[in-house]
């Protein structure tokens, strides 16, 4: 398979749905408690690994990511066998950026040598907060001082591309705290930081305290203040923003998180992974997306009755493994989405790309979202594309879903 991706490389992103305690404020598919299913899963994700590799053909890998759920929970074994899985399914280049998720109370020295012997180049922390009043209050398991201890033996261990979560925008979070955490951080010498605000996502404990009024509403224009501040402490600290919630020195930016923002293909394995995967041959000019069945023992009994044989057809993608659902993108869709991931990148969609991918420019598919995204002020032209102002990338939602409306 040929892929549009640059060098013809595919993002890998690795699903670990396990959790010690899951945090009141998440609504990912991860699970606390199936501590027991951890070496069938291994087994199940190292063959969807395999089986994928052989389906697709062997193809390059542009970048690997371990997300969750909480992948430095599980085990160092496992860590390594899925590696190696990769490596022997896939064309995964020495230098290419692979990255593991990890939670500051999991990151002990060895287990960091551990993570670093698997062939992971790049950790990402969640810390959230340097504030044990603010970690308490998210359901975390590790303490302020415990995060910035985690970050140090990550150096210790050989870690030389280090990012760090935080999270603002928090009931009852004051900016002066807020303003601790990023002096915490920054003073940690970071190579990248990722800072979102906290989001009330339906159906978490968290949403539910705040409906009933038990927790406050987080405020936004105190967020939105938080959110100034660590433009301009990032800035100073020679972190330079390159999408709305993500800031790195130079050349630390994710490359697999590019991947998405730039709708290059990437292919997800684990329960309830997504896939986008586009080229040219059997998946055509747009592509095919798909998402993975949820249940992790499901998963399981799913990923153990597939068999990968002959070429891959995008019809057949939906039985394939643990596949749940599937539908194909169209040039329309291709093109909506390309402008709403796009613009979250500070250098925004380059109409020289978009005319070469779409055949046409950004502002012949789209007139009525770019002159109306101008008239308020949430977007401009500059060096060839279209992005976010200053002023638009506090109003990002604002902007995304004219295009998508369209």
């Amino acid at each position: 398979m040929e892929t549009d991706a640059p060098g013809g490389g595919i993002a890998l992103y690795v699903h670990i749905p396990f959790c010690e305690s899951k945090c009141p404020y998440c609504d990912f598919n991860t699970y606390a408690g199936i501590e027991p299913l951890m070496p069938a899963y291994a087994a199940a994700l190292a063959r969807e690994i395999e089986q994928w590799g052989a389906w697709l053909g062997r193809p390059a890998l542009a970048s690997v990511f371990f997300g969750g759920g909480t992948p430095s929970y599980l085990p160092a074994r496992d860590l390594r066998r899925l590696t190696q899985a990769i490596q022997e399914a896939f064309r995964l280049p020495g230098d290419a950026e692979a990255t593991v998720e990890a939670n500051p109370g999991d990151c002990s020295r060895e287990r960091l040598l551990e993570m670093r012997r698997a062939g992971f180049n790049r950790i990402s922390i969640g810390v959230q907060s340097f504030d044990d009043a603010e970690l308490r209050a998210l359901g975390r398991r590790h303490t302020a001082e415990r995060a910035a201890q985690a970050v140090r033996d990550a150096r210790q261990a050989g870690f030389e591309n280090v990012s760090l979560d935080l999270m603002f925008g928090l009931p009852n979070q004051r900016v002066s705290t807020w303003e601790r955490s990023v002096e915490r951080a920054l003073a940690l010498g970071p190579d990248h930081i990722s800072a979102y605000a906290l989001t009330l996502e339906p159906g978490t404990p968290m949403e539910a305290s705040v409906r009933s009024g038990a927790t406050p509403e987080p405020d936004a224009d105190l967020a939105a203040e938080a959110y100034l501040l660590a433009q301009a402490a990032f800035a100073g600290a020679g972190l330079r923003q390159y999408e709305i919630s993500n800031w790195a020195r130079a050349g630390r930016e994710s490359a697999h998180n590019l991947a998405y923002w730039r709708s290059l293909p990437y292919l997800g394995v684990g329960p309830g992974a997504h896939s986008y995967l586009h080229g040219v041959g059997a998946l055509g000019r747009f592509g095919v997306r798909f998402a993975n069945v949820k249940p992790p023992r499901a998963y399981i009994e799913r990923v153990e009755a597939w068999t990968a044989d002959g070429p891959l057809d995008p019809d057949g993608v939906e039985s394939a493994s643990a596949v749940d659902s599937r539908e194909f993108v169209s040039r329309r869709g291709a093109m909506a989405e390309t402008m709403m991931m796009g613009l979250r990148l500070n250098a925004g969609v380059s109409d020289a790309d978009f005319r070469a991918r779409f055949g046409e420019g950004v502002g012949d598919a789209f007139p009525g979202p770019v002159a109306e995204c101008a008239d308020l002020g949430l977007t401009e032209w500059a060096d060839g594309a279209l992005r976010l102002t200053e002023h638009g990338r506090l109003l990002g939602n604002e902007a995304f879903v004219r295009f998508v409306g369209a």
